[in-house]
């Protein structure tokens, strides 16, 4: 049995959609949802979808280990990002190496870094005037959105297209790809 945390900071339709993937696999379990938000939607969600959801402080990420001893007690193989906005802290990168992942709603390098998450990307896509944006999958370093990357997905920006447009062909990568790729990465570790 390989076992996933999901981290999200919002709604966490990445997560539910990564949950519904893996619902039928015997040999994958989403075994806790985590949040640093505690009105977070994506908790709603886990809670429909019989997942254990916890929240946590900016004290327990980056001051103590507490964190890292709930993954081990889990047995955490696999450390998901879906839509969650803190830099991970060297202590967890350490514990998970390359067992940690995200996505990331741009062609990486390009639009990424602090800040740069959601409608923020979007916009800054559109006001550029791209042909074309899409997503990251990537393995999480100490730096945000700079690990190796996994796989990319490319979709077209059509000359009308506002952020939300753009928002909506992501969100159609994101689901269609991520994972897909959780899958393929969680059967290369361990």
């Amino acid at each position: 049995m390989k076992r996933i945390a999901i981290f999200a900071s919002g709604s966490g339709s990445n997560a539910e959609n990564i949950a519904n993937y893996f619902k039928s696999n015997p040999e994958v379990e989403i075994s806790i949802i985590l949040s640093n938000k505690k009105d977070a939607f994506v908790l709603e969600r886990a809670k429909k979808l019989n997942i254990p959801g916890q929240t946590f402080t900016r004290n327990d990420f980056y001051e103590n280990d507490s964190i890292i001893k709930l993954l081990k007690e889990k047995q955490i193989d696999l450390v998901v990002l879906a839509g969650f906005l803190w830099l991970i802290p060297e202590s967890l990168i350490k514990a998970y190496p390359n067992a940690i992942i995200n996505i990331h709603p741009a062609l990486l390098p390009n639009y990424g870094g602090k800040g740069m998450y959601g409608m923020n990307v979007h916009k800054a896509v559109i006001a550029n005037k791209e042909k074309e944006s899409g997503i990251t999958i990537h393995v999480v370093n100490e730096k945000y959105d700079d690990g190796e990357t996994i796989l990319q997905a490319k979709c077209q920006v059509a000359e009308n297209d506002t952020a939300e447009d753009l928002a909506n062909k992501i969100h159609e990568l994101e689901y269609e790809y991520f994972p897909r790729t959780v899958e393929e990465y969680l059967n290369k570790i361990k």
